[in-house]
């Protein structure tokens, strides 16, 4: 029996196959009947804007597309449908009327939803418009890397508790991906072949290996056969890795240590650049949400004080969203989001 077979035999596995099991099992997180909002707040959640300026962006791909007899709206990760909800009630009727919406989640079809709403475990075969994936790569398990004393990256291997402890050598298509995405430091070889001395350089950094998040957004966007495909998300890139990774929890609105029991969200910032680079598809583009929301109509900025002497009800209104927008744009915020825009047959509908 191999050392990760023992270690399976007592319960320890790699993080990606855990977290699948914590989030997506029969009992797992994302199945429990309260949904993602009772455990943490998304964009989505924050305000009524998001959804509209997504309708805006939509409505964008339509014009960019020669508005097509039937314009398809891909919610990936759809939660209990909000995000796609609130786009169906933002768009125009002419558009609202030719659009096809799409709910991609694994739990099941929440009661009341909307009728025009497909709800569905995997996304169309052929899509003519939108996708759209907001905070759902980040959901993607991924297997998590680790230094040793001897400066070999190695799996991490866990328990259903949260212990840790290293598994073997990180090798094959995910050595490669860390080697050209996030690389550790190797030890250094002895005359013997062994590593070096213990305490090598490097010991304790960690990186989450993006290889199944690069794959599963290229399986969505290859859905794609014209329109735009967008991830909205948690991210970083190659030139700002952090040192320890971002592997956390969410329990009912607070962060907390992952433990992958099902009893919390798992999730872990995406290697948007990498996502971009495994499509091989020209034109793609990253940018902080803030700047994506601007050029769809968001400013934050408070209404004049002479509308509150004119309309003083219109006043308030138009100040809770400026405060709403100002939120979804927030510098250490919600602001600072990564989008990824991957267009397919279509220019740029963002374009300065």
């Amino acid at each position: 029996m191999t050392a990760e077979a023992e270690g399976d035999r007592h319960g320890w596995r790699g993080w990606r196959a855990a977290a699948r099991t914590a989030l997506y099992g029969p009992d797992g997180f994302y199945r429990r009947p309260e949904g993602p909002a009772g455990h943490f707040r998304t964009s989505v959640h924050a305000s009524p804007l998001f959804a509209e300026a997504v309708a805006r962006l939509l409505c964008r791909v339509d014009e960019a597309l020669g508005r097509p007899a039937v314009l398809d709206f891909v919610d990936m990760g759809a939660g209990r449908g909000e995000l796609v909800t609130g786009v169906l009630a933002a768009l125009p009727a002419d558009v609202a009327a030719r659009a096809r919406a799409h709910a991609v989640e694994l739990a099941g079809r929440p009661g009341g939803l909307d009728r025009r709403i497909e709800w569905r475990t995997e996304p169309p075969e052929r899509i003519t418009g939108l996708l759209f994936a907001n905070e759902w790569l980040d959901n993607v398990p991924l297997e998590v890397a680790e230094v040793d004393s001897a400066g070999v990256p190695r799996l991490v291997l866990v328990r259903e508790d949260g212990t840790e402890r290293l598994g073997a050598p990180v090798t094959g298509p995910e050595a490669e991906w860390l080697a050209r995405w996030w690389p550790l430091p190797a030890g250094r070889p002895t005359a013997d072949g062994a590593a070096a001395e213990a305490g090598a350089a490097g010991e304790g950094l960690r990186a989450e290996i993006g290889l199944s998040r690069d794959v599963a957004w290229t399986s969505a966007v290859g859905a794609l056969e014209r329109g735009l495909a967008v991830a909205a998300d948690y991210a970083h890139s190659a030139d700002a890795r952090p040192p320890f990774g971002t592997l956390t929890g969410f329990r009912e609105g607070r962060e907390t240590t992952p433990v992958p029991d099902g009893s919390c969200d798992l999730t872990a910032h995406v290697a948007l650049d990498s996502c971009a680079a495994a499509c091989a598809l020209p034109g793609a583009r990253l940018l902080p949400q803030r700047a994506a929301l601007r050029s769809l109509g968001l400013t934050g900025a408070r209404p004049p004080l002479t509308l509150a002497s004119v309309d003083p009800s219109g006043y308030v209104r138009a100040l809770a969203g400026a405060s709403q927008a100002a939120e979804l744009l927030a510098t250490g915020g919600l602001g600072d989001f990564g989008w990824l825009l991957q267009p397919v047959g279509i220019p740029d509908v963002l374009a300065d």
